[in-house]
């Protein structure tokens, strides 16, 4: 009888063993990772392995998903994916909503917008989806006027109206925090800022409104969209044990987006 129970536990274990699946996902540096090693936990106890691979700019990340070399990534915003998916016929879609993250203007020169000079320089992202949402950020602060009729693909050219003359800058964007010693102000995307060691509430001279279109997403490819591993992935990151996390942690720099 022993015999037997021994065998079946064993079974068992193996069983469970045969369960658990290692995934790899693509990250950038600062609340990305910090909330993804939260994840991996909750995940963990569901039998999904996560490897997390930082990454420090926001063009591999899509890449390296696209050729398999992650099977998910967890950095980006809807529109920046769908700009991805246009400009490089990615093949990728997501699968959840994770986090918004608020853009911030910074600067080591003014302490406000009003206090920037004629021709001031501001430096903005470079890829067309942030250095878009810059610009929405400045316009809706008033120091600038664009075409409302471009919506998000908002460009430098989409400015109609520019009393201050501002010269922009358009930076990479994992650059942007090291461009405040030369530009007037930069307008940073928070993990690159909170990186930095700039605090989004604290050191932002004017910060984009919560109620905006870029949540961010995990992204996979369209093959893997409805594997029972993604919906484990989407079921931990959502999970009540992560949102306490991202509340006590960042303190409404970064909110939870479910």
């Amino acid at each position: 009888m022993k015999k037997l129970i021994i065998a079946a536990s064993l079974a068992a274990l193996f069983a469970g063993s045969a369960l658990a699946e290692t995934i790899k996902i693509g990250v950038t540096p600062a609340e990305h990772a910090q909330i993804m090693e939260q994840v991996k936990k909750v995940a963990a106890a569901k039998g999904l392995d996560i490897e997390i691979l930082e990454f420090s700019d926001y063009v591999v990340p899509n890449q390296a998903l696209a050729d398999g070399e992650l099977q998910a990534n967890s950095f980006q915003h809807q529109p920046y994916l769908d700009n991805q998916v246009a400009d490089r016929k990615f093949d990728l879609v997501s699968v959840g909503t994770t986090i918004t993250t608020p853009m911030g203007v910074y600067s080591k020169k003014v302490k406000s917008l009003d206090e920037l000079k004629d021709g001031a320089t501001i430096g903005i992202p470079n890829d067309p989806t942030n250095g878009g949402r810059a610009i929405l950020v400045l316009a809706s602060k008033g120091l600038i006027k664009v075409n409302p009729d471009v919506g998000l693909k908002v460009t430098p050219a989409d400015i109609t109206e520019n009393p201050k003359n501002i010269q922009l800058v358009e930076l990479d964007a994992a650059q942007l925090p090291r461009s405040l010693d030369d530009t007037d102000a930069s307008v940073i995307n928070t993990n690159y800022a909170t990186a930095a060691g700039l605090n989004p509430k604290k050191d932002s001279i004017a910060i984009e409104s919560e109620k905006s279109p870029y949540a961010n997403v995990i992204a996979v490819r369209s093959q893997d969209k409805d594997a029972p591993w993604v919906k484990t992935l989407v079921e931990s990151y959502q999970s009540p044990e992560v949102k306490s996390f991202i509340v006590e942690k960042y303190n409404g720099t970064v909110i939870p987006s479910w």
